[in-house]
């Protein structure tokens, strides 16, 4: 074989010459960046019709919902995160945390699809390979995400993967002309110039008018314009996707819904929702907006579940198991309790922390109606988007007010925060109890089971700690000397009760504070006070005492494993 050497001109033409200098058919490839484009524009392509097929599997409940390889290399994303960035990002970005780990997912496949493009340059078969592999990734996200998925739930990962290597193909494929061809191009030019051939170049075979230079030019239009073409087409079935979502749906089934009749709450002496609330501005609302609810969860995207198709299953070490569905838990009992609920990852002063006013059903009941056997201990209660979580049994069955709720603060569950059912358990982190979205409870015992954050090294049990926090001032705030400086904040204890607050300026004595009556145990207290503002720099902090004088923890703890604790602070400076 003779030996070549090409030479690459401005236009990114590949010109080959044998040993003998003689040209071969010019190859034209696209440029570095047109290159990385192409191969971005191809894996959009691939998951954006995936991204279509799966709604359309959904909406006609041929497939789950989990069979979009978004969402499942999404989740495993999520799950293999390290856990220290986890909390970084939590402690950052706060409820942002999923856009955070979104953008994270994008950059990573926006750069896997560059590489792609870069090699399907040199090598379209190896970039083929290489697509071919990112897709089987996403089919192994798919079959082990927990939920109930099968092999049917392939179909999109395999569909988009084959639209996206085919178009890969097209974009990719060598655009010179073969050897016999360019040699007849020859001989039919020189017949021309001797006269034998047609007078207009034109009545030529369109694959034999072309010149070596405008060879490279059409190459270059045809995939400059199936670039645009493709990128067209990804654009068009996002659309198509978004223009179908199956959260209509959930949508349709909440407005089609009533807020049930519940058993009101009844508070000591007099209090209630109406009277309760005595915020200043700037302080926490002692009813948290559905809107401004926290949301820290790991669905990447809003799990899509009706009221029509949501069931409970109770199941384990249990006596008979038992199956509702949400027109039966409807019938049963409900009641409407006022609860504040608290994350684990919430840090010292931080605000993932709210109270709502909650209707749903009583779970100590259920419970004892299905017979736990006397050696369990725990219940793994599972998400529909295969969440799991271990609630301490006795938690579940000691009088405190634990439900399975369905309204919040007096509309029906938005999904952002567990529609159509969702546990509220007083007195424990959501991490061991307040499972959205949930589909299964299996009575067990802690040896037996390891949940989603318990793998990852967080507490067994984690009871929620004493703590307060200061609203206003904010930190940093000005103020001028002279003036009586507001000062007030939260503290919450759930199931033992707040029963005082102090606070400490510029490590002085500590002061007790006004509090607002106390509702229930189960629900943070509102706190106040007034101090004239002295010039300089001040530091003002708060510490709060449960109802059996037990003073919140001064030591400060990182979340991690069981809740933080500390004193909140704020600086401010009065000129």
């Amino acid at each position: 074989m003779d030996e070549t050497k090409k030479d690459r001109t401005a236009a990114g033409d590949v010109r080959t010459r044998d040993r003998a200098g003689t040209e071969r058919p010019t190859l034209w490839q696209p440029g570095f960046f047109a290159a990385a484009l192409a191969g971005i524009v191809v894996v959009g392509l691939a998951l954006a019709v995936a991204e279509l097929v799966s709604i359309l599997g959904d909406r006609t409940q041929v497939l789950n919902q989990f069979s979009s390889p978004l969402l499942a290399v999404g989740a495993a994303f999520i799950t293999l995160t390290p856990e220290w960035l986890k909390q970084f990002a939590i402690a950052t970005f706060g409820e942002s945390d999923k856009i955070a780990l979104q953008v994270g997912m994008g950059v990573t496949v926006f750069v896997l699809a560059a590489v792609i493009g870069l090699v399907a340059r040199r090598s379209p078969r190896i970039a083929a390979v290489m697509l071919a592999v990112f897709v089987a990734i996403c089919g192994v996200a798919v079959l082990t995400r927990p939920a109930d998925v099968g092999p049917l739930d392939l179909i999109p990962s395999i569909i988009g993967g084959v639209v996206g290597i085919a178009v890969l193909g097209l974009l990719f494929r060598r655009t010179a002309l073969d050897a016999e061809t360019r040699a007849a191009l020859l001989k039919e030019r020189e017949e021309q110039e001797k006269g034998n051939g047609p007078a207009d170049p034109r009545e030529y075979p369109t694959e034999r008018r072309a010149t070596p230079a405008m060879d490279s030019a059409l190459a270059r239009r045809r995939f400059l314009g199936l670039v645009g073409i493709t990128a067209a087409a990804a654009a068009a079935a996002t659309a198509v996707g978004r223009f179908l979502p199956s959260s209509a749906d959930v949508n349709a089934s909440r407005d089609a819904l009533q807020v049930p009749t519940a058993s009101p709450q009844t508070f000591e002496g007099g209090v209630t929702l109406d009277t309760i609330d005595q915020a200043v501005e700037g302080q926490e609302p002692f009813l948290t907006p559905n809107a401004d609810f926290y949301r820290i969860d790991t669905a990447l995207t809003l799990p899509n579940i009706t009221a029509e198709d949501w069931s409970l299953r109770i199941h384990g070490l249990v006596d008979k198991e038992r199956t509702l569905t949400y027109d039966e838990l409807l019938q049963l009992e409900q009641v409407e309790r006022t609860i504040t609920l608290t994350c684990v990852s919430n840090e010292v002063g931080g605000s993932l922390v709210g109270t709502a006013t909650w209707i749903g059903t009583p779970l100590e009941p259920l419970l004892t109606d299905v017979g736990p056997s006397a050696d369990a201990d725990c219940v793994l209660c599972t998400s529909i988007d295969g969440f799991t979580l271990t609630a301490p049994l006795e938690a579940l069955t000691d009088g405190r007010d634990a439900l399975l709720a369905v309204a919040m603060n007096g509309e029906i569950l938005p999904q952002r925060n567990g529609f159509p059912v969702r546990m509220v358990v007083p007195g424990l982190y959501g991490f061991v109890s307040a499972t959205k979205w949930i589909v299964d409870m299996k009575v067990s015992k802690f040896a037996d089971e390891a949940a989603y954050w318990t793998q990852r090294g967080w507490a067994q049990e984690a009871p929620i700690k004493t703590a307060s926090r200061i609203d206003v001032p904010r930190g940093f705030s000005q103020a001028t000397a002279g003036d009586e400086v507001v000062i007030a904040g939260v503290a919450w204890a759930q199931t033992r009760g707040i029963g005082s607050v102090e606070i400490q300026i510029d490590g002085g004595d500590w002061q007790q504070v006004e509090l607002s009556p106390a509702l229930s145990k189960d629900t943070w207290r509102q706190w106040r006070t007034t101090w004239v503002a002295e010039a300089g720099v001040h530091t003002i902090r708060c510490r709060a005492y449960d109802d059996a004088g037990e003073l919140q923890i001064e030591e400060m703890v990182a979340p991690i494993p069981n809740g933080s604790s500390g004193y909140d602070s704020r600086s401010i400076t009065v000129a």
